[in-house]
Formats: C-alpha cells, structure tokens, sequence
C-alpha cells in the first residue's frame, strides 16, 4: 500500500523557489490540508527513511468503544521508495485493549501515528521566543493482525533489525507462534525537520510549532 506525502514538488524543489508557508490552508471534509510551514517539509523518500532509522517508538492513537486513546509502541519498518509506502511492524501479547480494537474493526482499524527524533529545547531572549527543535513524522494508515507465519517472521526480523540492529535473527516456528504480530499500513504520512538555529539568527526570530505540527 503506497502512502500520499503531501506538498507540491516545485514548491518543494529548490531552497531560492520554495514555499515558505501555506497560510491559506483550511480544513475540508474528506480532504487532507497541506502542512503550513512548506519551509520545513521533507518529501525526499531517502530523508524520510533516515528519519524513520532514528526513531526507536512511535505513538499509534485509536478508537475504540471505551474512546480516544494512545500508545507507545517498538517497531520495524519496511519503505517502499518507488511508492513511498510504510509499514510499521509490532509485536505483542495475545491479549490486550489495542489486539480487541484491531478485531473488534474487522481487522483493518483506522489509526495515526507520530514518531520524532532530534528534539532539543531552543533557548530564546524572552519567553516568547522559546521553542524547539525537532525532526518528526506524523501519518494515517490501517492497522491489522498478520496470520501468515512466515510474513510474521518477517515483521519479526525487521523489528530486531530497526531495534537491535540484528537484520539476521532466526525464528523457529514456536517463537513465532509465541507471539501475536500485527502491522500498520500508512495511508498518509508527512515529514517535517525544524532545526536549531544558530545564535546569530535566532537571536531576533521567535520559533513556532511544536514537534508534530503539520
């Protein structure tokens, strides 16, 4: 399953011709708005990736019938570059609030997603001027549990790869089975960078947005 990135490629092709922001933006139904600070959006597949290389959680938000909620969670991934599709691979115990929702939604439950790295606190003359720096990615996708045993195997080697860099970890057929494996598909996802600005130029500049703004 491929993933929409957003942004237009000539505005973000070319730091003199790009779009600084998108002020205009505003919300429609069944549409995804684009990011408003065009300036710090990442469309590149291999800066994406690397992005993703350095992010050790992702926080996957849901519904179910209790409501709105949120969790942290280890994964591997596997990226596309032709299509720029990402799947994000967990594993987990049989049981459990987010396997019941996975379920409960006939195995395709609609989810977000955020994960972030680089985060540093930028330090500012007044109080207004603090801000932070941070490279994240935040995506829509649909998340279900994996049946076949060697997909599972898969998405078990590519966590101890992303995890524990070990890409060649074995798997008998009970430790597979031990386990329950389940997957994201990202349907959206954008990447956004906003880094530390060195003194001189922040010294008269505020920074804004927080680590997964869009």
């Amino acid at each position: 399953m491929s993933a929409e990135n957003t942004g237009n490629a000539n505005e973000l092709t070319g730091s003199a011709h790009r779009t600084k922001r998108r002020d205009d933006e505003r919300t429609v139904a069944g549409e995804h708005r684009r990011m408003r600070r065009a300036d710090r959006e990442i469309i590149d597949h291999a800066q994406i990736v690397e992005i993703i290389s350095r992010c050790d959680i992702i926080d996957m938000a849901y519904m179910d019938a209790e409501g709105l909620t949120i969790v942290p969670l280890n994964f591997g991934y596997e990226y596309d570059y032709e299509t720029g599709g990402l799947t994000l691979w967990m594993h987990s115990a049989s049981r459990g609030r987010k396997l019941d929702a996975i379920r409960a939604a006939g195995n395709r439950l609609p989810v977000s997603f955020a994960m972030r790295t680089d985060c540093e606190v930028i330090e500012g003359r007044t109080a207004c001027n603090w801000g932070e720096a941070f490279t994240s990615i935040v995506g829509n996708g649909v998340a279900s549990i994996v049946d076949d045993l060697d997909e599972r195997r898969r998405g078990l080697q590519l966590l101890m790869a992303h995890q524990a860099h070990m890409p060649h970890v074995e798997f008998t057929d009970a430790q597979v089975n031990s386990v329950t494996v389940w997957k994201i598909e990202a349907t959206r996802l954008t990447a956004k960078a906003h880094a530390k600005p060195n003194r001189a130029h922040h010294a008269g500049e505020s920074a804004e947005n927080g680590p997964t703004a869009s």
